[in-house]
C-alpha cells in the first residue's frame, strides 16, 4: 500500500510513525508526542531564527537605504550576545560547522550596526568600528582565559534581552518603528518561543528558563508594536 505524502512528510521531519499513528490514525491525543511534535516544531522556529532574523533586517535596511527607527545601542548589545557563543566556540576549537551559522549571524549584526552609522552621515566611525571589533575577536578568540569567556556565555542571554528593551524603548519613544523588519520581528518572536519551550521541557523553572521566557515575553512586545504601529500608519495613511 502506497503511503500517503502527508504521512511520508510528517514522519521524516516532524514525528516517529507511532506518533503519526496515536494522532492521525487513533486521533488520541497522547501527551509524550504531542510534546515531541512541539519540539521538532520549536527546533524550526529556532533554527529559523538563527538564519534569517538578522539578514532579513539586514536586506529591509539596504532596499529602504534607511535605518531609521533602529537603536544603535539595541544592535551593540545583540554584536556583543552574537559574539559570546562565537568566542567560546573559537577558544574551545569546536570544528567550524558546529557554529558557522552563529558567525554567520555575527557579520550581518555588524554590518547592520555599519549600516545605522552609514545613514546617520558617520561612515568612517562606522568603518574604524568594524576594523576595531574585528581586531578584537581576534584577540578573543585567541587569548580570551577561560574566566573571561564565562563570563560572556553567562552574559549572552541578559544582554539580548536588554537589547530588546532598548528597541522597544525606541519604538515607543519615537512612535513608530522604523525600518524594524515586521518579518524578523515575527521570526525572532517564533524562535524565543521555541527556546522557551525547549528550556521549560528540560529544564523546568530555572534560572535560564524564566530568562528564556521573559526574552520571549519581550519579543511578543516588540511583534505586538510592530503591528499596532504598521495598523495606525495605514489609518492614516487612507
Amino acid at each position: 500500500m502506497a503511503t500517503s505524502p502527508v504521512k511520508e512528510f510528517l514522519v521524516t521531519y516532524f514525528m516517529p510513525t507511532k506518533c503519526y499513528e496515536e494522532l492521525f490514525v487513533n486521533f488520541h491525543l497522547h501527551v509524550p508526542c504531542l510534546k515531541f511534535v512541539l519540539k521538532k516544531i520549536a527546533g524550526i522556529w529556532i533554527l529559523l531564527d538563527t538564519f534569517l532574523v538578522q539578514l532579513l533586517q539586514l536586506l529591509k535596511i539596504l532596499w529602504r537605504g534607511s535605518a531609521e527607527g533602529l537603536s544603535l545601542f539595541s544592535v551593540l548589545l545583540q554584536l556583543y550576545a552574537f559574539s559570546c557563543p562565537v568566542v567560546y566556540a573559537v577558544t574551545n576549537s569546536f570544528p567550524l560547522f558546529a557554529w558557522s551559522e552563529r558567525l554567520l549571524t555575527l557579520a550581518q549584526t555588524a554590518v547592520i550596526i555599519f549600516l545605522i552609522l552609514h545613514y546617520h552621515g558617520d561612515t568612517l566611525t562606522g568603518a574604524l568600528f568594524l576594523l576595531a571589533y574585528s581586531g578584537l575577536m581576534f584577540l578573543l578568540g585567541s587569548y580570551a582565559t577561560t574566566a573571561v569567556v564565562s563570563v560572556m556565555q553567562s552574559s549572552s542571554l541578559p544582554t539580548l534581552i536588554a537589547s530588546k528593551i532598548l528597541q522597544i524603548r525606541a519604538n515607543y519613544s519615537n512612535g513608530h518603528t522604523g525600518q524594524l523588519s515586521s518579518l524578523s520581528v515575527f521570526l525572532s518572536c517564533a524562535g524565543s518561543l521555541g527556546l522557551a519551550f525547549v528550556s521549560l521541557q528540560e529544564e523546568g523553572g530555572s534560572l535560564a528558563t524564566l530568562s528564556y521566557i521573559l526574552s520571549a515575553c519581550l519579543s511578543c512586545v516588540l511583534l505586538a508594536q510592530v503591528l499596532c504601529y504598521e495598523s495606525s500608519n495605514k489609518k492614516k495613511s487612507d
